[in-house]
């Protein structure tokens, strides 16, 4: 199992594997051909709320996991679809945020990470 994580704007290449967008809205100024998305799961991402609270404030990462945790398990269906491709082959989630770090990408590896043996 390999999770890759890589900004939408990043050109896609051969060892991304299965590429997924992990954000609710479509990236700015990418055309779908570009950006070469297999599955995008909107109800993945972080509520609009959530979101909005967060806004890549440094102070409420450990918070804002724990929210956003609470919210995938809250959807334990689209959880399973997503490991179903976890499971095939490397993936890599892709976002947009110009965070690098601390964004929904990185936290949903590290839920991800936690609850596969």
């Amino acid at each position: 199992m390999v999770i890759r994580i890589k900004r939408t704007y990043e050109s896609p290449t051969e060892d991304d594997g299965h590429r997924i967008l992990v954000d609710r809205l479509w990236p700015r100024g990418i055309s779908k051909e570009k950006a070469k998305i297999d599955f995008w799961p909107k109800e993945l991402a972080p509520s609009t709320e959530l979101r909005h609270w967060y806004g890549h404030d440094p102070e409420k990462w450990s918070e804002f996991k724990s929210r956003y945790f609470a919210e995938l398990d809250a959807n334990p269906e689209l959880i399973k679809k997503l490991l179903g491709y976890i499971r095939k082959g490397t993936v890599t989630f892709v976002y947009s945020s110009k965070e690098q770090d601390l964004n929904n990408a990185v936290a949903l590896r590290e839920y991800i990470e936690s609850r596969i043996p």
